[in-house]
């Protein structure tokens, strides 16, 4: 969900908390990770740290991911129902 809320527009930590609705130290431990990996980046405006998305393409493989996880859970619902 924060690569997706930052697609629409870079943000600091408070920023995305407030969008998200979710507490400060896991969205701070997530970010942390998604800089880690390279997916955002960061830049520092005085006591502020604002991240952006690293690159626009990877909302796009999420919803593809995303596409591929549903087609498959809706196979395996289709056999169940067969059975």
């Amino acid at each position: 969900m924060i690569l997706y809320e930052l697609s629409a527009g870079s943000k600091n930590v408070s920023e995305l908390c407030t969008a998200l609705n979710i507490p400060q130290p896991s969205v701070s431990r997530h970010l942390k990770i998604l800089r880690e990996r390279g997916m955002v980046t960061t830049e520092r405006r005085g006591t502020v740290v604002i991240y952006t998305l690293a690159d626009v393409r990877l909302t796009q493989a999420l919803d593809l991911l995303r596409a591929v996880m549903r087609d498959g859970l809706s196979k395996r619902a289709a056999l169940v129902e067969a059975l």
